[in-house]
């Protein structure tokens, strides 16, 4: 009898280990996994986002979301449609924003970090204020507020005309899904 009794102790002693051990392991799996995600989703510029969020309202992580998917944090990014700087911006859209800015600013100053992240955070504060759904905002930013405002106005695309439960354009829809899970990571590491 004493022999069952030490057998058993001693299993409950390895099974508590082997727990022990498991949980361990899973902590620090999703440790790892963690560090990987700020890795990945990094915190740069800090005080030029902070000032310009504040300023126009916008949520600091959505635009860490946003510059994430635009340029990676490559403040000399240009994509082939000729959008550039850290927000991707393309010269039409900043001629508008110096406009209403009632700016002189020089085109080259796009590529600078304080010159980008200020007309990028003021237009997603312009979309967002027209827009209201940060999905359709989102979508402006990418595909333009007049196709945004077609989409809007054809009610088999928006049946309500303020919102879109399926955006048409799969490159829209893709970027608007990657700029939303960049941010909820971001809110979920750092918020």
């Amino acid at each position: 009898m004493k022999q069952k009794k030490k057998s058993t102790k001693k299993r409950m002693a390895l099974l508590f280990a082997a727990l022990g051990l498991f949980v361990l392991v899973a902590l620090l799996s999703a440790m790892g996994y963690r560090a990987m995600l700020k890795i990945e989703h990094p915190i740069q510029y800090e005080k030029i986002v902070n000032a310009y969020a504040e300023e126009y309202g916008v949520e600091t992580w959505l635009i860490y979301a946003v510059i994430k998917t635009e340029s990676s944090f490559h403040p000399e990014a240009e994509s082939a449609a000729g959008a550039q700087g850290l927000m991707q911006i393309t010269p039409d859209t900043f001629d508008w924003l110096r406009m209403k800015l009632r700016e002189e600013t020089p085109e080259s100053a796009i590529f600078e970090p304080d010159t980008a992240i200020r007309y990028g955070t003021y237009f997603l504060k312009l979309l967002l204020d027209e827009f209201q759904d940060p999905r359709v905002a989102l979508a402006a930013y990418h595909a333009g507020r007049g196709r945004v405002n077609g989409w809007l106005a054809d009610e088999s695309v928006s049946p309500d005309g303020k919102t879109l439960p399926e955006i048409p354009s799969r490159d829209t829809a893709h970027y608007v899904n990657k700029v939303m899970k960049a941010w909820a990571v971001y809110q979920n590491l750092y918020g």
